[in-house]
């Protein structure tokens, strides 16, 4: 069979993959971030204000990079010991005295990125 004479733009993987990161960024990645945004709890607004979405190589991350605590915050914490860092005691605003640990009783998860990766959404 004889082979036709069509050939394929080199540069065509180039263009669909630029397309798809683009629509992964601005469509997809917006839109979950918006949520996330709209789902996160805010108290500071730090959290809000330090999550991003960015995409490479075709694959799309949501979430925070400089937010130490937003995981903590998505997935809740166990029962913990606090204890003093750089003194010998801990004291903040309010406290009676300073003491030299805290028995911290965790915290409930208050989930955001995994209700906006979630929502049902139409390309």
């Amino acid at each position: 069979m004889a082979r036709s004479g069509m050939r394929i733009d080199p540069s065509a993987r180039a263009h669909v993959d630029q397309a798809i990161n683009d629509w992964l960024q601005d469509t997809i990645g917006g839109a979950i971030l918006a949520d996330a945004r709209n789902y996160v709890p805010k108290r500071s607004g730090r959290l809000a204000e330090s999550l991003r979405a960015e995409v490479q190589r075709k694959v799309l991350r949501v979430g925070s990079l400089d937010c130490n605590y937003a995981t903590d915050v998505e997935m809740g914490t166990a029962p913990h010991v606090i204890l003093p860092r750089n003194k010998k005691a801990l004291h903040w605003p309010d406290a009676d005295h300073p003491v030299a640990r805290v028995n911290h009783p965790g915290t409930k998860p208050s989930p955001y990125l995994r209700p906006a990766l979630f929502q049902r959404r139409t390309a």
